[in-house]
């Protein structure tokens, strides 16, 4: 079960991202302090004795570094340096409470990625400061001041231009990669039928080898049982002789008296 401490956090961590998902002014304070108090959490978390498990532990590690990266982007003034740092922002990956169907921290991320893209958007048309009701001759005047629009329009032209070649050079890795995992495929299968060559042979010469030692061993049996019989023969006949020698000697020469 978690700990006190662990569920605190967990609410305190549903709760900063609630706040981060609605609009904020200038003066809203809350989220900041709030996240510095996630963090002092998060340390004591690490050095609780019933801490949760080490992927748990990460997931809320990531989820804290988001909010700190999101505090940090929205304090930049240009609109395309606020878009280009929440694109390297990483949100947590699950739900923080068991009601939501999707990661709170995506949900932010999205959305503030969309703010930021619109805020880019009337940067670079120049209607971040006009109202709804602003007429057409008032976009007209604007023209009279068109560097502005032009250093943004380079910026967004420049932060495109940046994922472009990101993604070209993913696209080079990948390929790079694919061709490579390819070649030692193709390596790998050439040495395993030539080592299914090489075993086949070994078996073949290994079958051969048996079947010329059964024949050799069956030669020495028969040998051995030849040369068995020979000698068997030879020692009767020698026995015998001995002892036709021993009658023939005792009839010839009597005993002395």
């Amino acid at each position: 079960m978690a700990s006190r401490l662990e569920i605190n956090f967990i609410r305190l961590l549903s709760r900063c991202e609630s706040i981060a998902s609605e609009k904020r002014g200038e003066t809203e304070w809350r989220l900041e302090k709030y996240v510095g108090a996630l963090e002092e959490m998060l340390v004591a978390l690490r050095k609780n004795l019933s801490k949760p498990t080490p992927e748990v532990l990460t997931e809320y590690t990531r989820k804290v570094d988001f909010l700190k990266g999101l505090l940090e982007a929205e304090k930049l003034s240009s609109a395309t340096e606020k878009a280009l740092a929440n694109q390297f922002l990483a949100p947590g990956r699950t739900p923080t409470i068991a009601n939501e169907r999707m990661s709170a921290s995506k949900t932010v991320h999205m959305q503030t990625k969309a703010r930021c893209t619109g805020e880019m958007r009337d940067e670079l048309l120049g209607t971040g400061l006009s109202g709804k009701g602003q007429s057409e001759t008032d976009l007209r005047n604007r023209r009279g001041v068109p560097l502005d629009e032009r250093q943004s329009a380079a910026e967004l032209e420049a932060v495109l231009h940046h994922h472009h070649n990101l993604q070209e050079k993913l696209a080079d890795d990948m390929l790079n990669l694919a061709r490579n995992l390819k070649n030692n495929t193709l390596a790998a299968q050439n040495i395993i039928k030539q080592d299914n060559q090489t075993l086949g042979q070994s078996m073949r010469q290994a079958d051969l080898n048996f079947e010329k030692l059964k024949t050799e061993s069956e030669r020495l049996e028969q040998h051995t049982k030849k040369s068995v019989n020979w000698l068997l023969w030879l020692m009767l006949i020698l026995v015998s002789f001995t002892f036709i020698s021993m009658i023939l000697f005792i009839r010839i020469f009597p005993r002395l008296r």
